[in-house]
């Protein structure tokens, strides 16, 4: 048994009891993949590891998930204050990255371009990953999105990641001009000329959605990536002051996301795609891409989609040594909340996120009037603290390391910002620096 596992099994996380069998996880789609009984907190069994799921080697990677969201009383100033400040504050605290979302005309995030903000944070800091979670291709031009991700991958030294998403079937669609079409059909086609253009020299479309002349790339984002000056990467840049060498990022990191079929990665910014249905899953894997996985997936939503990833990824003449090497590249968001007890850790989250829900997701309008349901925010809030690292730092890091072992993912993009308040969530953020890496090993 692994050190990781011993942890697992002998600290319960937060939000998990008496291990007891899960469902079986299996489909007439999924024959070819061994089922799985998910036991709580316990490592997978040896023949799911060689199957869906790599290896867990290395440490984990925890960032932040930054919504810039606007609670009740506050001002759009106010909440974007403490997303600038947040990803100051998670550089200084040894974090790996942060993940900035984009919404539009609704209170829940107040960021409408999240590249736009990412190339501002990326000024502000010198070693952390800044990625976007997610930039939305149904209400964005593929090419002037992959202009903005090649601008930021080359200025930035390789710190830039691109998270893309198809949105939801919102007001935007018909302000921004995409139309519903855009969304229910037209992600693939968005998606496969952002990759040609951030992979290629010279580009030309001919689809339904777009058409245009072969055109050069400017700028190319698969030169070579100048790296910063070691002092500049230190964050000394002339200035003094004590140094923080980071705990967590490493000069590879954020490079080989994406393979070719001949498993060599692919030059430019990494791509991860957001992930909640089949559909999506099947599209990343066809096209070599890590998941990003949304924080309201528990274990089991994650290893069901591991595996549909796993069965479309060999589908497509991929390798196993690529599936393993691309499979600790996936990236699940979720909560953390940090506290002497975990009662009161749960206590600051039930007491401001269903209001922001409330305030936030029910101002969502949908592009031709469809009806849409919304979760209970108090059913939805008190799941997300059961799912994830909720607690005390010990029980934050075993639901972390939790996760890991049962789904093998390694990457993790928490939203910190639960408690509503600029100050409780920047010491949010120092104590998962400062309390709960040091229990990830």
């Amino acid at each position: 048994m692994s050190k990781t596992s011993a942890r697992a099994e002998n600290r319960r996380p937060v939000g998990v009891g008496v291990p007891s069998p899960g469902p079986t996880l299996s489909a007439p789609a999924l024959s070819a993949v061994p089922p799985v009984t998910a036991v709580a907190g316990e490592p997978l069994p040896a023949v799911q590891r060689a199957g869906a799921l790599p290896p867990a080697t290395g440490p984990l990677r925890v960032g932040l998930f930054l919504l810039s969201a606007q609670f009740p009383g506050q001002s759009h100033g106010e909440a974007l204050e403490r997303t600038v400040r947040s990803a100051v504050e998670a550089e200084r605290a040894g974090l790996d990255s942060v993940w900035l979302a984009e919404h539009h005309f609704v209170p829940y995030g107040v960021c409408p371009d999240a590249a736009t903000l990412a190339g501002m944070l990326l000024g502000r800091t010198r070693r952390i990953g800044v990625g976007t979670a997610v930039s939305v291709l149904s209400t964005r031009h593929p090419v002037a999105l992959g202009e903005q991700a090649a601008l930021l991958h080359l200025t930035s030294g390789g710190r830039f990641t691109l998270g893309v998403g198809r949105g939801g079937p919102w007001i935007d669609l018909d302000v921004f001009g995409g139309g519903v079409d855009a969304f229910e059909k037209g992600f693939p086609e968005r998606l496969d000329l952002l990759l040609r253009w951030l992979r290629g020299s010279r580009v030309g479309a001919d689809g339904p959605q777009f058409a245009f002349p072969e055109v050069a790339v400017v700028p190319r984002a698969t030169e070579p990536v100048r790296r910063p000056q070691l002092s500049s990467w230190l964050g000394l840049g002339g200035r003094s002051g004590p140094v923080r060498f980071p705990r967590q990022r490493r000069e590879d990191e954020g490079l080989g996301e994406e393979l070719t079929t001949a498993g060599r990665p692919v030059a430019g910014p990494p791509v991860v795609v957001a992930c909640t249905s089949p559909g999506g899953v099947r599209l990343a894997a066809e096209r070599g891409l890590p998941m990003l996985l949304g924080m309201h997936s528990g274990d089991d939503d994650k290893l069901r989609m591991l595996e549909l990833y796993r069965t479309a990824w060999l589908a497509a003449g991929r390798g196993e040594e690529q599936l393993r090497r691309v499979g600790r590249r996936h990236v699940a968001a979720g909560v953390a909340q940090v506290d002497d007890r975990a009662a009161a850790a749960r206590s600051t989250l039930l007491n401001a996120m269903p209001g922001w829900f409330e305030y936030g997701l029910g101002a969502h309008r949908t592009v031709d009037g469809r009806e849409r349901r919304m979760r209970d925010p108090r059913q939805y809030t008190e799941l997300l603290c059961d799912l994830h690292a909720v607690g005390t730092p010990r029980q934050c890091a075993d639901r972390l390391l939790a996760t890991a072992e049962r789904t093998g993912i390694r990457r993790f993009a928490l939203l910190a910002e639960g408690s509503g308040e600029n100050e409780a969530t920047l010491h949010n953020i120092a104590r998962l620096g400062s309390e709960v890496l040091p229990q990830l090993g």
